[in-house]
């Protein structure tokens, strides 16, 4: 149980089957109480809502109040948010859910606790419900076609903020990956986006991007830093900088990298998230340094450590900054030691948490990336082959975990954005390696959505990203070990939707029938080549010809 926890008058249950028990044998339900460590709203309604005697009284004698928290428990959490942190949810026995809320003052609660316990009493086991998305598998299959770029490339029109870029006109999201999916179908939106980001949410005194901001103006920055998040920026601002040699871009990405190295790193990978508080970062720069800063949470999560790595290994192709390079690697070996069995990945070290298909996949990612950029994948195929085996189902969703657990865990999620990102890494790998079975896989887990296309928005980008890299698979093959001048050459020069091969590092199946390691570089499309190079200056005119 975390301090926090320990601090209120609430007898808190930790997560597992032990409450669900205790509620269906005393005809009581349960107190769900999601958070983090990172939020400040988490620590206000510790500080007061379960504080207060009376509520924590009556908590303690009507309901089983269980505390969770989100990011070491990613399936609770998505199965039980309620749309901010904290999340207070109120269940059955069985897990289904009565009703939820966010932040609750003392008066609130007191009213939910007493329409609750009506509801229970009057109702039982028929009050509570089960979401949508945990009813049954309802992904409908379509086919792979130009269709799902079109409605992607038409939503970004109809989202696209002109007044102050983003997308949306009311709390604005960085997503990073629709950036990225719209540098080479939108560039203008991509880029003022990109402007707009660095400029309202980054922290230029101490380094890291805030979460978000609340007002469509970019105004009112909520100050919680992610690792994931700040990584998933990094990579987006190198392509932006790749693209438009503007160093703004390049320099936004340095700070983030310098603040992932310093303040986020533990000494053998990054942490988790920093605390938002906003009393610390309203502060001057003056001010600050005579300031604690808002503690960070060490905890070394596999998912977010597998973004991190794409991510300065991505900046560092681009940059030849030796930092990013060191520290990417430094948590590769981390992870690659310490978190995975058998192609299984653990979530985080002393967790019990295994195989959630956001770890496999972050991983993944890093994986595949270090093979592109250092010749060195390491285990990517047993981390895919695990995935495809024990997550995708014969019509080829990808679960988001092992379907096991109290309450809702045995249900099993099918996550859109997870899948998309699960399959980009499934195609490097089928690239890198020439095995077909990782495109396939890949491919199966798109065409399982392509029949809801067209209710898809703008923040999952990232799946129209991944249809039309498998409509039209590239990759630059080059015949030589990685870090030659022609292989560094192909990193910078080649678009970022198309997966450099340093053949000469990796032990490989050609995706051509022709020798490829005899220094010379050739861009494959759908198992054609479509131009060779031997020099650097050779290679740009094939790609910019």
């Amino acid at each position: 149980m975390d301090t926090a926890a320990e601090e209120t008058n609430v007898e808190w249950y930790e997560w597992g089957q032990e409450p669900f028990e205790i509620a269906a044998r005393t005809g009581k339900p349960l107190l769900l109480s999601l958070v983090t460590r990172w939020s400040e709203e988490c620590r206000e309604m510790d500080e007061t809502t379960y504080t207060e005697p009376r509520t924590a009284a009556h908590i303690n004698d009507g309901f089983v109040p269980v505390r969770v928290d989100a990011d070491r428990h990613p399936r609770v959490r998505e199965r039980y948010h309620m749309g901010g942190f904290p999340s207070t949810v109120f269940l059955t026995p069985s897990g289904t859910i009565l009703t939820g809320a966010t932040l609750l003052g003392v008066d609130g609660f007191r009213q939910i606790l007493d329409g609750v316990r009506k509801r229970w009493d009057g109702q039982g086991e028929d009050a509570g419900s089960v979401p949508p998305a945990l009813r049954e598998n309802n992904a409908p299959a379509g086919p792979l076609d130009a269709r799902i770029e079109e409605h992607m490339i038409e939503q970004l029109l109809a989202a696209y903020d002109e007044e102050f870029g983003g997308w949306g006109d009311d709390v604005k999201f960085p997503m990073a990956r629709t950036i990225e999916f719209a540098l080479v179908r939108a560039r203008d939106q991509a880029t003022r986006t990109a402007d707009a980001v660095t400029t309202h949410l980054l922290d230029t005194y101490d380094g890291g991007f805030y979460r978000f901001a609340r007002n469509r103006n970019w105004g009112g920055a909520r100050c919680e830093k992610l690792t994931d998040e700040n990584a998933a920026l990094v990579r987006a601002l190198s392509y932006a900088y790749r693209y438009t040699g503007e160093d703004s871009y390049r320099t936004a990405a340095e700070q983030t990298v310098q603040y992932l190295t310093t303040t986020m790193w533990t000494g053998s990978a990054f942490a988790s998230a920093q605390g938002g508080d906003e009393s610390y970062f309203r502060l001057e720069p003056t001010e600050r340094e005579d300031s604690e800063e808002p503690p960070v949470d060490e905890t070394v999560f596999a998912d977010r450590n597998g973004y991190a790595i794409d991510a300065l290994l991505r900046y560092w192709s681009y940059t030849d900054d030796d930092r990013a390079q060191r520290y990417a690697e430094r948590a590769r070996d981390h992870v690659t030691n310490e978190l995975i069995d058998d192609g299984a990945v653990r979530h985080y070290q002393t967790g019990e948490e295994s195989g959630l298909l956001s770890d496999q996949t972050g991983v993944l990612t890093g994986l595949t990336t270090a093979g592109a950029i250092l010749g060195e994948m390491g285990p990517a195929r047993a981390v895919a082959d695990w995935t495809i085996a024990e997550l995708q189902t014969d019509e080829g969703t990808l679960r988001d975990g092992p379907p096991a657990g109290p309450g809702l865990l045995e249900r099993p999620l099918y996550p859109l954005d997870t899948t998309a990102d699960c399959a980009d890494a499934l195609l490097d790998l089928a690239l890198l390696t020439g095995e077909d079975k990782y495109e396939t896989a890949a491919r199966e887990a798109i065409t399982a959505f392509a029949g809801a296309t067209e209710r898809m928005g703008v923040q999952v980008a990232q799946y129209a990203t991944i249809s039309a890299r498998l409509r039209s698979p590239q990759a630059l093959v080059v015949g030589t070990e990685a870090g030659t001048d022609l292989h560094r050459a192909a990193l910078r020069l080649v678009d970022h939707e198309t997966v450099v091969v340093p053949s000469g590092n990796i032990d490989r199946t050609p995706l051509v029938d022709a020798p490829v390691s005899n220094g010379t570089a050739r861009l494959v499309r759908e198992e054609t080549v479509v131009g060779t190079a031997t020099t650097p200056p050779e290679l740009e005119s094939l790609l910019t010809g």
